[in-house]
């Protein structure tokens, strides 16, 4: 195996990840922002804070030098919130070779700019190839192995596979998919959802209320991707709805996590210090909702969820809007667009 590995950030995925592609015996080195963190990973082989489980393998190394963490590195997988993407690739450009193929991992869009991770990696890396890796899969159980099933998604067929080769475990089953932008957009507006989700938890609502909020959810979904040039058929498969299901189910979720704090009552403040690790919806809620605006999409769920967040608004009041919302169809491309005769 001549790849090595370059991992940005020492978080509980970024961590998984390359415990992962360390087991199948690449050389895998980890960036780690926090010197303490680090050390202490250097020291005890185990990422305490957020897997404190899981042993390293000794192909795993940790750095905090960026510089030596991408040399001669033929992969650079990127597990940086979206929100400090654009500050450490800043950082780390001058050491970043163009033949070096760019993964991202996060799952999000940027406030100010409301730029997807593609569209931030090719301003600033334009001549490097990438890939982003997507689908319903917790840290803590890919870092024990437990299967699970993600997409690699690439405009470049061949950097897909590469990524698939390049992952693929028997426990661990990679898909391909050519469509960067349904994917990206999968992976961050699932986020608001999952803190629908768990406000609906906090608040002791029962099965029907998610079920409700999911299905309408990856709809909303698929109407803002549908705007921005996504592939409809995207949000069906993992990236969309199996990524869905977990982060608006699982006892992992930090986005359904932070939720649940709200509906008990808990503030945005003290729910995200809760909960203890970056809630990627919370941001992401922000920009789906000016591009909801600014694109003329219907999102409701999104825009109830950010007065939520951040107008203060009452949370059973916003349920009773959505409650009371005027009569519709259910399937408007049936019911309206193809004339359906009944």
């Amino acid at each position: 195996m001549n790849d090595k590995i370059a991992v940005l950030g020492g978080g509980s995925w970024g961590t998984a990840l390359a415990i992962l592609l360390a087991n199948k015996g690449f050389e895998t080195d980890i960036w780690v922002r926090n010197e303490k963190q680090a050390e202490d990973m250097k020291t005890i082989r185990i990422n305490k804070k957020y897997l404190p489980n899981v042993k390293f393998p000794d192909k795993l190394n940790v750095n905090t030098n960026l510089e030596e963490t991408l040399y001669k590195k033929s992969i650079v997988l990127s597990a940086i919130p979206t929100h400090g993407i654009r500050e450490t690739l800043e950082n780390a450009r001058p050491f970043i070779k163009d033949n070096q193929i760019i993964i991202n991992v996060a799952k999000g869009i940027e406030n100010n700019s409301l730029m997807r991770v593609s569209e931030i990696v090719n301003i600033m890396l334009p001549n490097n190839k990438y890939a982003i890796l997507s689908g319903p899969s917790h840290a803590e159980e890919v870092a024990i192995n437990m299967p699970t099933t993600v997409v690699s998604a690439s405009s470049k067929k061949e950097v897909a596979e590469q990524v698939q080769d390049l992952f693929t475990t028997p426990s661990f089953r990679v898909y391909t998919n050519p469509d960067v932008i349904g994917v990206e957009l999968g992976g961050a507006l699932k986020n608001i959802i999952a803190l629908g989700a768990g406000i609906c938890d906090g608040l002791k609502y029962g099965d029907n209320t998610k079920a409700a909020l999911m299905t309408r959810g990856i709809i909303e979904m698929e109407r803002l991707g549908a705007k921005l040039g996504a592939n409809p058929n995207t949000f069906t498969g993992l990236s969309g709805i199996g990524d869905l299901i977990v982060t608006c189910t699982s006892v992992h979720s930090r986005n359904r996590k932070c939720g649940i704090l709200l509906g008990e009552g808990l503030s945005l403040d003290e729910a995200i210090k809760n909960v203890g690790m970056v809630v990627e919806g919370v941001k992401t809620t922000k920009s789906a909702y000016r591009m909801s605006k600014e694109l003329g999409v219907e999102m409701p769920i999104t825009e109830e969820i950010y007065n939520l967040l951040y107008n203060n608004v009452n949370i059973k009041e916003s349920v009773s809007r959505l409650m009371g919302r005027n009569k519709k169809h259910e399937m408007e491309d049936i019911a309206i667009t193809n004339n359906y005769n009944w």
